[in-house]
């Protein structure tokens, strides 16, 4: 690369980077609660005190702002990070490897196998709020396999056929939880279901977002290290083998981590939609298909665009929004204006 790509590279990331941390900061002062900048300074000086005091559950020798910012805000901001990263990136990664930039995460039945797990963790009487997280990730592991497994019976190379089974994968669970809906208690677990469908960081905590932080960064590095490789796949199978690159094994093991990623995300918050669709398609925009800039932009974008979302969703109104009703109402317009802007571009 020529020192001119460099600075230009650096500069990007640097613009995107500050995007990121001043939509992070801005998402410290907002809630019910009003904390002054001195107040929110101060607690991320002493952070890896509180931190201590909060792991070893002496809660009382913290403040009320403290509390408000180390118990709330600080771990809500961290989850919506990693799901807003874990979905945008993977969301790149499937329009990489299905050579479509419509292409969205949930398109081999994942979304629907993680709903279809956890509306059952909901109806099971007495479960708690970890056995529906598990059971949306099992059954969103399971509709995967499902939608590969009938690819690898076909016996054939086309992604036509990977997009395919990916509906059936994803009709079938969602025919599922339809049934669960139909049996659930009007009264207290179709509320219950019907909320968690929508998308929601408001029962984030540390565990939660420490739990699902290895997933994300070894995912990440995982998409990071083959980012020249999805270039190469983006070219076309008989392309990628004549530069030594296997598309039907690189294109599986892709899908079972970008999967894996999903379906960690999906049960830690919830759908939240149109993140892995809109993000990749407004970077690819602004800085064309080269997955070597596609990959670390995206998930830059993604968390800044989450963080955001969930701003919204907790201070809009006076009850907190659903998150995926946000993602939604911002998503929608803003894939509108991108397919009007590029509809005389190709996406080569």
């Amino acid at each position: 690369m020529t020192k001119k790509t460099i600075a230009g590279t650096a500069i990007i990331y640097f613009a995107f980077t500050a995007v990121l941390a001043g939509t992070c900061i801005f998402s410290c002062f907002t809630g019910r609660m009003e904390i002054s900048p001195k107040e929110v300074a101060g607690a991320m000086v002493k952070f890896p005190s509180l931190m201590v005091d909060i792991m070893s559950g002496d809660y009382h020798v913290l403040t009320d702002n403290e509390r408000v910012l180390m118990l709330i805000r600080f771990p809500r901001i961290l989850l919506a990070l990693l799901v807003g990263t874990g979905l945008s990136v993977s969301g790149a990664v499937y329009q990489g490897l299905f050579r479509n930039p419509l292409v969205s995460p949930d398109i081999l039945g994942v979304a629907a196998g993680c709903t279809f797990g956890a509306s059952v963790g909901l109806l099971i009487p007495g479960s708690s709020f970890l056995v529906v997280r598990v059971l949306s990730f099992l059954m969103g592991l399971c509709a995967v396999g499902i939608a590969l497994g009938m690819a690898k019976a076909v016996q054939t190379s086309r992604v036509l056929v990977l997009v395919l089974t990916g509906v059936i994968s994803g009709s079938l669970f969602h025919s599922f939880f339809m049934i669960v809906k139909t049996v659930a208690d009007p009264l207290g677990q179709l509320p219950a279901i019907v909320f968690w469908v929508m998308g929601s960081l408001s029962g984030a905590s540390w565990p939660d977002a420490l739990g699902i932080l290895p997933v994300i960064l070894i995912g990440y590095l995982v998409f990071h290290l083959c980012r020249y490789r999805l270039n190469v796949l983006s070219l076309g199978d008989d392309t990628a083998r004549a530069l030594g690159v296997s598309p039907k094994g690189l294109r599986f093991f892709l899908i079972a981590v970008s999967s894996f990623v999903i379906a960690v995300c999906v049960a830690s918050c919830g759908q939240v939609a149109w993140v892995g669709l809109v993000i990749p398609h407004m970077v690819r925009t602004l800085l064309g298909p080269n997955h070597r800039l596609l990959i670390p932009c995206s998930a830059l974008l993604g968390a800044s665009f989450l963080v955001m979302a969930d701003d919204v969703a907790r201070a809009a109104l006076s009850s907190e929004l659903p998150l995926g009703v946000i993602t939604s109402l911002i998503g929608a317009p803003v894939f509108a204006w991108l397919l009007y802007r590029n509809k005389n571009r190709g996406w080569a």
